[in-house]
């Protein structure tokens, strides 16, 4: 399996891992309307599955996720997480009313929270991952850290442009690592560093005693800034890895095409190298004669790639998706399962589902029928077309 992965010594001790996956991921939509966050692919591989692969090269095999939005994706694509090398477990947050589901997310600290008051299952030093990330930090490194220091609570940051801070959790800390402040998402005005949380956190079990049962209460946004007040011990570390966030639609575009430019060491492209920069899954039907494909290009299993069609990458062709004669799609990321009309051009687009979003987040254009209309027929009858 594929991922961002490095050798690593045992861990040195038994540890345990929260995957936060109940959210409903309002800044991926219109990716997460068919969709929980946790299963965005990135090339067909839901970004969850990454993070789980990469507990496991880590030692730590007991994980549980909390689910709300469209929870049972999660649950039947993972299972009880036995071919993945680990016992999975979920936690539904959410009621029945009138013989329906309804979700009901708790926040990030508040679905710890339920998970504790059901069954106790933070007993141990926990590692807690957003799942909306694909990371290559060294866990064993960062447990040990954690524990030198006598950390309650520690934070793993980053730091990132002054532009970017208003997405994030920023951080400041001393010369000690001691966390002195923490903000949640401020203007860039008002932000006091650009070292940022990353959504990596270890937790002793005390901290879990901080939060309060039966009530929304999220990690960044509320305990956080209690540990600052109550002057607990609360730490940042500060790491060199990879941390590919797909947080916001524009994140998912560039994260996908920094994959297939091979910028990101440990995830290769699926698939059989056909021709130079161009991979191919099983039984995929291509006009070769008449095709341009300027990589690097992935068409997934089962794509269908008419005649006189132009692809420039990076791009990736969701399994099952049949591209008709004449279509141009350049820098693009089409899902699974997709008829792109013939002429079609996407230029920095995402096609999901019932939506076409360009690479800046920018719903633009539902598609009719199961299929993309054309680029002049998109025109003429959505202004706000691809």
């Amino acid at each position: 399996m594929g991922g961002i992965f490095r050798p690593c010594a045992d861990p040195g001790g038994h540890m345990k891992a929260m995957i936060l996956a109940a959210g409903k991921g309002t800044r991926v939509r219109p990716l997460t309307h068919e969709l929980p966050k946790a299963m965005i692919p990135i090339l067909g591989k839901p970004v969850m599955e990454y993070l789980i692969e990469h507990l496991a090269r880590h030692g730590v095999t007991e994980i549980m996720a909390n689910t709300s939005h469209q929870a049972a994706r999660i649950e039947q694509y993972f299972g009880d997480g036995r071919r993945f090398g680990v016992n999975l477990g979920y936690s539904f947050e959410g009621h029945i009313q009138n013989g329906e589901i309804v979700p009901f997310a708790l926040g990030s600290a508040g679905g710890m929270k339920h998970i504790q008051e059901f069954g106790g299952f933070f007993d141990d030093t926990t590692i807690v991952i957003c799942g909306d990330a694909i990371i290559d930090l060294d866990l064993t490194a960062a447990v040990a850290e954690h524990k030198r220091r006598g950390a309650l609570v520690s934070v793993i940051t980053r730091e990132v442009p002054w532009q970017e801070v208003p997405n994030y959790g920023v951080v400041v800390s001393d010369a000690e690592g001691r966390v002195r402040s923490f903000q949640e998402k401020p203007p860039v005005e008002e932000a006091k560093s650009n070292w940022i949380s990353t959504g990596v956190y270890i937790f002793e079990p005390a901290a879990l005693d901080l939060i309060p049962a039966n009530r929304v209460y999220d990690i960044g946004g509320d305990l956080f800034p209690r540990l600052v007040a109550e002057g607990l011990p609360f730490h940042a570390q500060r790491h060199n890895f990879h941390w590919i966030d797909i947080g916001r639609v524009a994140d998912y575009w560039q994260a996908v095409q920094r994959v297939m430019r091979h910028e990101v060491p440990g995830i290769r492209i699926p698939g059989r190298e056909v021709r130079p920069g161009v991979w191919v899954g099983l039984n995929v039907k291509v006009d070769w004669e008449t095709v341009t494909l300027r990589g690097p290009v992935y068409l997934a299993s089962g794509s269908h790639v008419e005649q006189d069609c132009e692809i420039v990458g990076p791009t990736w062709i969701g399994h099952g998706s049949h591209i008709q004669r004449g279509a141009r799609i350049v820098r693009s990321i089409i899902f699974e399962h997709t008829r792109v009309e013939r002429d079609a051009l996407f230029l920095e687009q995402i096609v999901c589902g019932d939506f076409c979003v360009n690479a800046d987040g920018e719903t633009r254009l539902r598609h009719i029928g199961g299929a993309i209309m054309p680029w002049s027929d998109a025109r003429e009858r959505a202004p706000l077309a691809c």
